[in-house]
């Protein structure tokens, strides 16, 4: 496996705590402090999940879902040292136009936070006259610019590419309905500006495997690799007790990311503490970031837990790499370039 190299900018801090011993299944284990953030973390928050983060400057920034005390989810700044223990801003992010004048979503969850060249962009779910994509960017984190919605309702779970491919922005995301949505497939769509976006093409259906039966949706960030870009996402199977969401891995071509190359047949992560099986909505694991150091090859996931906890993971790159490859099953909707 010496011929796969992670591809990123180096951060030498990123969390971490070694692989305890019996780890049976999947590459992948808890912090063993988890989880990370508890419920009312701030003033007026009754619970923050579903949160991305990533490095910045020499310690490391967020986005967060805060799931307000009047039951409206908007997304807070954090701060963090060692991206384990954070601080939060009290007041919610103020987003403006490019006027400058407020511009505030009506509600704003599940935000993902991506820099592509020396722009930091945020992506979330929204309200477009129907569930939709939010979009702003900013460069200091001082000033958030709304940028035009990418896609008509309904859509949800959208995650930016680290960088251009062939000249273009290239988004990750989920067709989906108003409601609970039990169906979808993932998609990914370009755009030269990020404000006009086209070429849609089909990436992966629902798997024929009952833990992603039902949908998956984008989660992370894809992680640029040698062989192509390291996808985690989420996938969802019903229960005689509702929905469960779990973790899953793929991995993407590198010129077209609508073709799967890998697709692992196993979960990486499913609900199985107290913390992901017990909340406001029971049983989820939803990945939302990673920060990934290619020196050391270590990768810490970041995931909401059953709506009312920020969870913690850990793998190496090569381990999971390899369980993804040798665990692959993929179907021609996967391998096919997703255009009809």
């Amino acid at each position: 496996m010496s011929n796969l190299k992670m591809i990123a900018p180096p951060v030498p801090n990123v969390p971490w705590q070694e692989r305890p011993e019996g780890i049976k299944n999947a590459p992948v284990w808890r912090y063993s402090e988890n989880p990370i953030i508890g419920r009312n973390p701030i003033m007026g928050v009754a619970r923050i999940f579903n949160s991305a983060v990533m490095p910045y400057e020499d310690a490391f920034i967020g986005v967060f879902r805060g799931e307000q005390t009047d039951g409206v989810p908007h997304i807070y700044l954090g701060r963090s040292k060692d991206a384990i223990h954070w601080e939060f801003d009290e007041d919610k992010i103020l987003f403006v136009d490019e006027e400058g004048n407020p511009a505030m979503p009506v509600y704003a969850y599940d935000p993902r936070l991506v820099k592509v060249e020396d722009t930091y962009y945020i992506i979330w779910c929204q309200d477009f006259y129907g569930a939709s994509i939010g979009l702003a960017k900013t460069t200091d984190f001082k000033k958030f610019t709304r940028i035009e919605s990418p896609f008509l309702p309904f859509n949800r779970n959208a995650v930016l590419f680290p960088r251009k491919i062939n000249g273009k922005f290239m988004m990750l995301s989920r067709p989906s309905d108003s409601g609970h949505t039990p169906f979808g497939d993932i998609f990914v769509s370009e755009s030269p500006d990020m404000i006009y976006w086209g070429k849609h093409r089909h990436v992966m259906s629902r798997g024929n495997n009952w833990w992603e039966g039902l949908k998956i949706g984008g989660g992370a960030a894809p992680i640029e690799t040698s062989i192509g870009w390291l996808i985690f996402y989420h996938g969802v199977c019903q229960t005689c007790n509702g929905y469960v969401y779990s973790i899953g891995g793929a991995i993407l071509d590198i010129d077209n990311p609508s073709i799967v190359k890998y697709r692992c047949k196993n979960i990486l992560l499913t609900p199985e503490e107290w913390y992901e099986e017990r909340g406001f909505v029971p049983n989820v694991c939803f990945p939302c970031a990673t920060i990934h150091d290619p020196e050391t090859g270590r990768i810490a996931i970041y995931y909401g837990a059953a709506d009312s906890y920020v969870g913690l993971a850990f793998t190496q790159f090569e381990d999971i790499m390899k369980y993804i490859m040798d665990n692959s099953v993929v179907s021609e909707t996967d391998t096919e370039l997703g255009k009809r």
